[in-house]
């Protein structure tokens, strides 16, 4: 069972959760959790694509971490120093790492919001708070994936005609987007979606299902916000590496942040065995029937 057949609610409280703990949790143990669950999760919505892109973002972060520890220079622990005899520090460079790992699972949980997320579950979220904000949100989630298949279709028709400057294609798809933008801005405001009081259909029902997923969330929260009130997410890098003494306690807290983040891909993994299991079934039960 796929996570975007959730309600859209609660696709928007789990990736806003997941994000924010993202940026907001500096320590080791739970970046290193965010950072793996947004890998996974990308990579079982987007398949191999997704995990080249993910690969892809590795040597950047450690050319960030590089530059960052070689142009900053608090904490104690000098490991050399650079060209202009500033020192660098370990402090720097684990912080350098910390930033671009965060980085990294942001745009990785982007991935996965773009997939999950789609224009009429925007519309449907945002289109009685502020419609001209949905308009906006709705539009650039549908763009992004027109974007990348006109894009392809505008090299290949390039390389067709013996034309293969990307500043061309470059100019090309910034030409289409504008003026694709302006027409799908204009078709909304003729239909009326601007109008004080507009109603939209909508096929989302928050049902049974969806309530025990919200319980889930919220007793992985509540943990989460426990480990939040004990200091357990914590840590100081500046002017040395800092955080509180890892107890049993801990683990607790560890476990609930990777049960909240995992848990989409863990139903969908579940759902899809299940199927699997009941379509062998089925071939039995067919295979039976055909026997007698």
């Amino acid at each position: 069972m796929k996570f975007d057949s959730y309600h859209p609610v609660i696709n928007f409280i789990y990736f806003t959760a997941a994000i924010a703990f993202t940026i907001a949790f500096h320590h080791p143990v739970f970046l290193a959790i965010s950072y793996a669950a947004a890998f996974a999760y990308s990579v079982k919505l987007g398949g191999v694509k997704a995990l080249i892109f993910n690969l892809c973002l590795v040597p950047f972060m450690v050319i960030y971490a590089l530059w960052y520890s070689y142009y900053n220079h608090f904490g104690v622990t000098v490991l050399g120093q650079n060209f202009a005899g500033n020192d660098m520090t370990l402090e720097s460079l684990v912080f350098g790492v910390v930033i671009s790992v965060t980085a990294a699972a942001v745009i990785m949980w982007m991935s996965c919001v773009f997939r999950v997320i789609s224009s009429d579950k925007v519309v449907y979220l945002f289109g009685r708070i502020s419609p001209k904000l949905s308009l906006f949100l709705s539009i650039l989630l549908r763009s992004v994936p027109r974007i990348k298949e006109t894009a392809r279709r505008v090299s290949i028709a390039q390389r067709g005609i013996g034309r293969k400057g990307p500043l061309r294609i470059l100019s090309i798809m910034m030409t289409w987007t504008l003026e694709s933008f302006a027409s799908s801005s204009e078709s909304m405001k003729s239909r009326g979606y601007s109008l004080r009081g507009r109603t939209a259909f909508s096929i989302y029902r928050f049902d049974n299902r969806d309530r025990s997923f919200v319980v889930m969330i919220f007793l992985c929260l509540t943990l989460i916000l426990m480990a939040i009130m004990f200091d357990q997410t914590n840590i100081h890098y500046d002017p040395e590496i800092i955080m509180n003494r890892v107890t049993p306690v801990s683990y607790i807290f560890y476990a609930a942040y990777a049960a909240l983040l995992l848990l989409p891909m863990g139903l969908q993994i579940a759902g899809e065995l299940r199927f699997k299991s009941n379509l062998g079934k089925g071939e039995q039960w067919t295979e039976t029937f055909e026997a007698e």
